[in-house]
């Protein structure tokens, strides 16, 4: 378990009491942009997402952690893993802290941490990457801090009511 404690935050596994916690974030829909989101989700469909979520990342793909606060062991938000590529040895990741009172605490940056060491231990990945809006300045702050490197820019990648905006394409090798 050292792997997934840091100082401020720890990573676990999704338990079926995170249902109330995922279906208000993955309904929120001020983050459906980094998600790609366009749709609510159901309780039951996340009831039944909590149900599988013991699958292995060697069969589905993809893995998501909660992150917790050590000190009040409280839920604040959650870190993915997708696309995962073992023959490559790359994934690609992304970060979500749900409550804006719960940002700029550095629970994000210790998550993107933490996975690093997993990824590297316990999945013998080479890489990291991910999208990032352009206009998302926090992220790609967030993500350049914790070692990744711009190396792309999609050009009108994502479709917004106010038009088409770039995506950045980032990457670490670990």
């Amino acid at each position: 378990m050292s792997t997934l404690k840091g100082e401020k935050i720890y990573l676990r596994a999704l338990e079926p009491e995170d249902l109330e916690f995922l279906y208000q974030l993955e309904n929120d829909e001020e983050v459906w942009y980094v998600s790609n989101t366009s749709n609510p989700f159901s309780k039951h469909v996340l009831k039944q997402y909590l149900e599988n979520s013991h699958r292995d990342i060697y069969e589905i793909k993809q893995l998501r952690f909660m992150i917790c606060t050590v000190e009040e062991e409280r839920s604040v938000g959650c870190v993915d893993l997708f696309d995962f590529d073992p023959k490559h040895k790359r994934a690609g990741v992304g970060v979500v802290i749900a409550k804006a009172e719960d940002r700029k605490k550095g629970y994000a940056y210790e998550a993107l941490q933490l996975l690093e060491k997993y990824g590297k231990r316990h999945l013998s990945l080479h890489q990291f990457y991910a999208s990032i809006p352009e206009t998302n300045e926090r992220s790609l702050a967030l993500f350049k801090k914790a070692g990744f490197e711009q190396t792309g820019v999609m050009k009108d990648w994502l479709k917004e009511e106010e038009g088409f905006q770039n995506v950045v394409f980032l990457q670490i090798l670990i």
